[in-house]
């Protein structure tokens, strides 16, 4: 079904090209692995694994580690309502909806289509938003639902994680068992290793390339769902300010998550993690903003832009 979140051309052929890409790499690495292995069982067993494990189970996956749990309507009213208006003007299946007892403020969808899709807030963004700036931070979750770009990130993302895995667990065995390894097999195992790290290094450049987009399409379309794109950049601006303020060793955790959170999860100092940011600048998705809201201008009112 097709929402009446704006369609995005752009966002479509990034997705594509990185998943064609990804999956281009993905058949190298493993066809390298079966090489360097020489058990073509046991590497698609696992491939195939994880991946379908990531696919299936993703969004208990992230609510998990976020420590997040699904709430009824009667123990959440006010989002719920807030959730239940922005499907019905957007036209969409209405996600499950939860909420993580973090302190950090921040939301993320996550899921493998809009029907098995999960809409997650922390309770630190609920205490901290006006009700016009929560509806503009969850229709841009929901942005991400509708464009389906949640399901392609949890897919990219998987062949990361696997060459990650493959790196440290090559590492370990050298380290713990090279002794009792022939040079044969030691060269086996570094050259495993070197092939897990490159393509860790590209599909993580890649990911990345595709999440900063993938952001400014959300605000954009958010924006537009809902007429009131200064509610969205008020929203951003106090998010982004207040993780800020949160000391960045309660905040590693959560950092893991980044390309599926409303903004990533930086501390006072990011240092050099900020240039390989999932997210563009605040000041990106502000100019974007002010944009929108000058296109609109004083008349827009929500769902107006659909």
């Amino acid at each position: 079904m097709q929402s009446r979140f704006r369609s995005d051309r752009q966002l479509t052929v990034r997705m594509t090209v990185t998943l064609f890409l990804l999956g281009l790499l993905y058949v190298a690495f493993v066809a390298a692995l079966i090489v360097l292995l020489k058990s073509w069982v046991l590497v698609v067993v696992i491939a195939a694994g994880l991946l379908g494990a990531q696919y299936w189970f993703s969004d208990r996956i992230a609510l998990y580690a976020m420590h997040g749990r699904i709430v009824e309507r009667e123990e959440y009213p006010q989002l719920h309502g807030v959730v239940d208006r922005l499907c019905a003007v957007a036209d969409m299946p209405k996600p499950l909806v939860a909420v993580s007892d973090l302190d950090m403020p921040n939301a993320f969808a996550t899921g493998r289509n809009a029907d098995h899709a999960v809409l997650c807030v922390t309770t630190g963004l609920l205490r901290r938003l006006e009700p016009d700036e929560l509806e503009g931070v969850l229709a841009h979750e929901l942005s991400h639902v509708a464009h389906k770009d949640v399901a392609v990130i949890t897919v990219a993302s998987f062949l990361g994680v696997l060459a990650g895995l493959i790196v440290r667990f090559a590492f370990y065995s050298q380290l713990f068992g090279g002794g009792r390894r022939d040079q044969n097999t030691a060269i086996v195992f570094m050259a495993v290793m070197s092939v897990s790290a490159a393509v860790y290094a590209i599909s993580f450049l890649l990911i990345r390339a595709l999440s900063r987009y993938r952001e400014l399409a959300a605000d954009r379309a958010a924006a537009l769902l809902t007429g009131r794109p200064s509610a969205l950049a008020s929203a951003l601006t106090k998010v982004t300010g207040d993780i800020g303020r949160i000391p960045t060793k309660d905040l590693r955790t959560a950092q893991a998550f980044n390309a599926f959170y409303f903004t990533p999860a930086f501390g006072a100092e990011p240092g050099i993690s900020k240039l390989f940011s999932t997210h563009p600048s605040l000041e990106q998705r502000l100019e974007q903003l002010a944009r929108i809201s000058a296109e609109l201008g004083e008349a827009a009112t929500p769902g107006n832009a659909t």
